[in-house]
């Protein structure tokens, strides 16, 4: 995965009741890389992740994507 990273990201899992972040700033080098998101939905909620996280694959996706409706409903 290439860095700087995309600006569009999906959680597989709610984080604080949302799924869509944009990356507000990232920095660290090597393997102490992060990203720092907000929610789509609201600003104010920020989470920083680190870039090893997003390279794996199994918690985010790059991009917003759709999630269907039944996948949606837990609030994790």
């Amino acid at each position: 995965m290439r860095w700087p990273p995309n600006h569009a990201w999906t959680s597989a899992r709610k984080r604080g009741g949302y799924r869509h972040f944009q990356v507000k700033q990232f920095g660290g080098k090597g393997n102490r890389r992060w990203i720092e998101v907000s929610s789509l939905l609201n600003k104010n909620f920020l989470i920083r992740v680190p870039w090893s996280e997003l390279v794996e694959g199994k918690e985010w996706n790059c991009g917003w994507l759709q999630i269907p409706e039944e996948l949606d409903s837990s609030d994790a």
